[in-house]
């Protein structure tokens, strides 16, 4: 089999997950990360920035840089939750909503291209196995840190 690390760097690249940005909407340019923040705030609905940090694996100095973008750019609102005016709460904006589908669609509509150059079963092989792989994933205790030096 070929170098695991290779596959893996192929992928990547036709993923497109190395560009710098991801997606153009409307003229408006998002990253990788940013489309990867609108995305959970939508599935999550609502959630607070901790809650966001701890589903996306990503460190809260960076999130909030990413988020405070995104405010500007019209796609989050940050709301102080009513409790614990500490803690903020995230939703997207009626153009942050619409800018999150057409990124959706617009990935969906990738993988179904990719995806009809497989039989029904290979399809479902490829699915079952991604979906063993990120349990596999979730399971080890580096997980979302790559090892760097010794181990």
């Amino acid at each position: 089999m070929e170098n695991i690390r290779g596959l893996f760097q192929t992928m990547t690249k036709r993923f497109g997950l190395l560009n710098k940005n991801c997606c153009s909407v409307g003229g408006m340019e998002i990253s990788l990360v940013q489309s990867h923040i609108l995305y959970e705030i939508d599935r999550l609905k609502q959630p607070s920035v901790q809650q966001l940090a701890d589903a996306l694996a990503m460190d809260i100095t960076t999130l909030s840089r990413q988020i405070q973008k995104l405010v500007q750019m019209g796609l989050v609102k940050k709301t102080p939750y009513p409790e614990d005016r500490r803690i903020f709460i995230l939703s997207l904006t009626t153009e942050g909503t619409y800018i999150a589908a057409k990124i959706d669609a617009e990935i969906n509509e990738y993988l179904t291209e990719v995806f009809s150059h497989m039989s029904e079963f290979e399809k479902e092989t490829v699915l079952r196995s991604i979906q063993l792989l990120n349990d596999c994933m979730a399971k080890s205790s580096v997980c979302c840190k790559p090892m760097y030096g010794g181990k």
